[in-house]
């Protein structure tokens, strides 16, 4: 177990609460329903992926043994996707809310 890594996931996992509280209070004016959809997508992918590269970094910490990965990281590597579709995600829905006429 490395404490480099712990305390860089716990720096991820800090930035994710803190954009979880950003995000959650802002308000969405008088949107649509499909608004709400995607700018729920939006705080989705962008809260997540701090919390996903936390995670990657959790999992490397417990995985690794002196500096090197083991083969137990082997079975993670679907966690190295996580952060790529969250990012896509967000990208995406911030696309389609920027390109919606307003009402």
């Amino acid at each position: 177990m490395s404490v480099l890594e712990l305390v860089i996931a716990a720096a991820f996992v800090a930035i994710g609460l803190r954009s979880l509280w950003k995000w959650a209070r802002r308000p969405l004016q008088d949107g649509t329903v499909v608004d709400h959809l995607l700018f729920a997508l939006f705080a989705t992918g962008r809260v997540g992926l701090w919390f996903a590269l936390a995670g990657i970094f959790v999992l490397y910490a417990l995985t690794s043994v002196d500096g090197r990965p083991t083969s137990e990281f082997d079975r993670f590597r679907w966690a190295l996707v996580v952060p790529i579709v969250l990012a896509a995600i967000q990208v995406l829905a911030a696309y389609a809310l920027g390109r919606r006429a307003p009402d």
